[in-house]
C-alpha cells in the first residue's frame, strides 16, 4: 500500500486524500481534520519516513513556507507536490500564460517566493486560479445574497473545479517535477459566472455595481486587482490530464444536480 503525506487538510486537498485512499493508499495528513499536528515534529517526521510522496497545500505566510522551514530537510528525498495559485503570474492585461510567464510580479510576493523554493526542490508545482466545487461556489453566493456583479467588462479570470485539481494531483505524483497549470478551458468574467448561478436558481441577477459601491473587502478587492487568461496545455500533454469540467456553466450544473 502507497503512503501519502499531506500538509494542510483543507477544501481541496481533503478531496485529493479521500481520492488517494479509494485508489488503495493510506493518507495521514496535518490540518484541522487531519490524524497529526503541524507542530508534532516527532510524529510528523517518524510518519514521513514511511511516506512514497508528500503533498502540501498549506499557503506562505509573511515570514516564507512553514513547511520548508520546518520539514524541508525531511521531504527532499519525496515526490512532492505542492499547491500553488496562478497569482504568482501577476497582472497581464487579460493576456493569457503559461508555465513559462515571468513570476513574482504580482501582489503575491509570498507566493511567488514560495512557489519558485519548491520548483527548485524539485516538486510538481500545480499553479491553481479561483477553486469552486460543492459548498464553495457563486450557487453558495447567490442564495447567500453575497455575490456581486463588478462593472469591469474587461475583466476575466481562470478557474477550476476542485474534482479537476483531484484528478490533476493524482496524475502528477508519477510526473515529471515542474509547473503545471490546472485551470479549464474557458476564462471568463466573474460576472458572467454570477450570472449562470443566477439563471439555474431562478433569480435575479444582484445589480451591476462600481468597485467602489460594492463595499468588498481588501481581500476581495485584491482579486480584482488582475487580470489574465491561465493555459492548461502542460498539464494536458504531460499530465495526460483534461478537465471533466472544461467551463464553469458545466461545473455549476454538476453542482447544482449533485444537491439533489
Amino acid at each position: 500500500m502507497r503512503r501519502c503525506f499531506i500538509f494542510g487538510l483543507g477544501y481541496s486537498a481533503g478531496r485529493i486524500a479521500a481520492a488517494l485512499e479509494a485508489r488503495r493508499w493510506e493518507v495521514i495528513s496535518t490540518g484541522r481534520a487531519g490524524t497529526l499536528s503541524f507542530d508534532d515534529a516527532a510524529n510528523v517526521r517518524l510518519a514521513l519516513t514511511g511516506a512514497d510522496a508528500v503533498l502540501s497545500s498549506v499557503p506562505p505566510s509573511a515570514d516564507g513556507d512553514p513547511v520548508l522551514a520546518t520539514y524541508g530537510a525531511d521531504i527532499a528525498a519525496h515526490k512532492v507536490v505542492y499547491l500553488s495559485s496562478t497569482g504568482v503570474y501577476g497582472d497581464t492585461g487579460g493576456a493569457w500564460v503559461d508555465e513559462t510567464a515571468p513570476t513574482g510580479t504580482g501582489r503575491r510576493t509570498a507566493r511567488a517566493e514560495a512557489d519558485a523554493s519548491w520548483l527548485e526542490r524539485g516538486a510538481r508545482v500545480l499553479r491553481l486560479p479561483g477553486i469552486y466545487g460543492p459548498g464553495r461556489s457563486a450557487l453558495d453566493r447567490v442564495r447567500e445574497g453575497k455575490a456581486h456583479r463588478i462593472d469591469l467588462p474587461a475583466q476575466v479570470f481562470s478557474r477550476v473545479h476542485v474534482d479537476d485539481i483531484v484528478s490533476g494531483a493524482v496524475a502528477a505524483f508519477d510526473a515529471p517535477a515542474g509547473a503545471y497549470n490546472l485551470a479549464d478551458d474557458e476564462p471568463t468574467s466573474q460576472n458572467a459566472v454570477i450570472e449562470e448561478a443566477c439563471r439555474l436558481l431562478g433569480l435575479e441577477p444582484p445589480p451591476l455595481q462600481s468597485l467602489d459601491a460594492a463595499g468588498l473587502s481588501p481581500m476581495a478587492r485584491g482579486f480584482y486587482a488582475e487580470n489574465r487568461r491561465v493555459a492548461n496545455g502542460k498539464a494536458r500533454r504531460v499530465l495526460g490530464w483534461k478537465p471533466r469540467f472544461p467551463n464553469y456553466r458545466e461545473g455549476l450544473r454538476a453542482i447544482l444536480a449533485g444537491e439533489g
